[in-house]
């Protein structure tokens, strides 16, 4: 439906299915499209149409007329499309050229100090992260090599390469980075960590840094926490109808410990918030200690952990515990101080979510044994283990739906039909857009208490409970490879084949 603009009628397009003209795109530069959110479509002689999202946009429209000195025609195009065309054709290769272009390394600097951090090194640091953000990156790498300096991009859970920038680069590049999280620019020898915040898109958004000496110069990780971004709700975040109400089932229980398992990067604090945002009442005190502090969660108490101020996960445990909680989120059990705590606030009528590292949900049990943690202690507090693993999703734009090969029928009769994505520009032609989990949720019965009390390993743990309906990782992948949500490969890229 076109938009009325003064007198005159907006046309809207669908910009995800509209050709380009490459040769318009050096016409405005990309910190405007980036700024503005518009995008150039094409040029006739001296009328250059652009489409943007709020055509009403005066200001836009003037500083493009005096970028370009060139008469400006518009139509109207949503924001997400809008933002996906200047992804794909500008990201932020026209900013690093003009940084390199415009940026020597005084000859014989070889001191990082000495090192000069002007206006270009913080607008392509800027640039860096705000590439990172719009692609939805959890993690920015930068890391150096003999000749040049690699960044990446963690994407749903995979690094892909983003650009490449001169060895002489790095130092300011990195002396920015460490300006702005606080940490020693004169120091490249030993690791540093810190945090700093920046605003985009008039959001904050958090970001922890940490440095590593390697052979070609300091390696520089950047963890993005977006808090602004959006809590999901239990039923979003890929649970099976019976999990999900099993699930819903447990946190509803006035006490005892519910523990989320998985390696770094599955998503648990996702899960635990959304359980949190599950409970949540104005008749519950909700109180958690984190560390980091991931998103805002209005309506709950939540602190950091501060080592160096000696606020550890032990001792916020025992501060939180005389603020009357109803409900305590514990970022991680790292030791037998918290787990001991953890428990002794369960059986003292408290509802704890917490975390560990193992490899599934029997594991978690045999995993605080090992901590050293008392087996009828356990028992009688764990309510439930959720282990869980992300997996990628099969682009909703480009997906296809195929017969499934013979090998993989033979091999899985049940699946007939796997969904794969061709490639587009939504997902960069990978395929692949967004992800969800997959899960494996253990419920304890009087049997399970009884086999822990016995010390019973792991794997008589899972059989068991595998004979009383627990469904694995592997097979909760494969209904969503017959959902048609992700494939085989994903699935098995994640899981551990023994686990059937």
């Amino acid at each position: 439906m076109a938009e009325k603009k003064g007198s005159r009628e907006v046309p809207e397009i669908d910009l995800s299915n509209y050709a380009i003209d490459a040769k318009v795109i050096g016409i405005i530069p990309a910190t405007i499209a980036h700024k503005y959110k518009l995008f150039p479509l094409f040029k006739v002689g001296d009328t250059i149409t652009i489409a943007m999202a709020d055509p009403k946009n005066i200001v836009a429209l003037d500083e493009v007329r005096a970028t370009c000195g060139m008469d400006v025609s518009i139509v109207k195009a949503s924001l997400p499309d809008i933002q996906d065309a200047i992804t794909e054709h500008y990201g932020i290769s026209g900013v690093v050229d003009n940084v390199v272009r415009g940026y020597q390394a005084p000859a014989g600097t070889r001191d990082k100090m000495a090192m000069p951090v002007d206006a270009p090194i913080m607008k392509l640091v800027d640039e860096i992260v705000s590439q990172a953000i719009r692609e939805r990156a959890s993690d920015v790498h930068i890391e150096p090599e003999a000749k040049d300096v690699r960044v990446r991009y963690r994407v749903d859970g995979l690094l892909h390469q983003e650009l490449t920038l001169p060895q002489h680069m790095l130092a300011p590049v990195v002396s920015r980075i460490k300006v702005l999280s606080g940490l020693n620019i004169a120091e490249s020898r030993v690791p540093q960590d810190g945090r700093f915040e920046m605003k985009h898109e008039n959001r904050k958004v958090d970001l922890r840094v940490s440095t590593f000496p390697s052979a070609y110069g300091e390696k520089v990780v950047l963890r993005i926490l977006d808090k602004a971004a959006m809590v999901y709700k239990l039923g979003e975040i890929g649970f099976s109808q019976e999990n999900l109400e099993k699930f819903k089932k447990i946190i509803r229980k006035p006490h005892g410990i519910v523990l989320v398992t998985g390696p770094t990067g599955s998503g648990k604090t996702t899960t635990l918030y959304s359980a949190l945002a599950e409970v949540d009442s104005q008749a519950l005190n909700i109180v958690t200690i984190e560390d980091p502090i991931e998103f805002e969660l209005p309506g709950i108490t939540q602190s950091q952990v501060n080592v160096k101020a000696g606020l550890t996960f032990a001792s916020a445990l025992r501060s939180i515990l005389r603020q009357d909680p109803d409900v305590i989120l514990i970022g991680e059990i790292r030791d037998i101080e918290t787990a001991t705590i953890a428990i002794q606030s369960s059986l003292t009528g408290h509802l704890v979510f917490s975390t560990l590292h193992t490899n599934d949900a029997p594991g978690a049990l045999t995993r605080l044994m090992d901590m050293g943690v008392e087996p009828f202690l356990i028992s009688s507090s764990v309510e439930a283990v959720l282990a869980q693993r992300l997996v990628r999703t099969v682009c909703k734009k480009c997906a296809e739906k195929l017969p499934a090969p013979e090998s993989m029928k033979k091999q899985y009769p049940d699946i007939k039909f796997i969904h794969k994505g061709k490639g587009c520009k939504a997902c960069k032609n990978i395929g692949y857009r967004g992800r969800l989990g997959i899960f494996e949720l253990l419920l304890l019965d009087e049997r399970l208490r009884e086999m822990i009390n016995a010390r019973e390993a792991s794997d008589k743990i899972r059989k068991y409970a595998t004979e009383q309906g627990m469904r694995s990782l592997y097979l909760d992948g494969l209904d969503k490879v017959k959902a048609g949500l992700t494939s085989l490969d994903e699935v098995l890229r994640v899981t551990e084949l023994d686990q059937v």
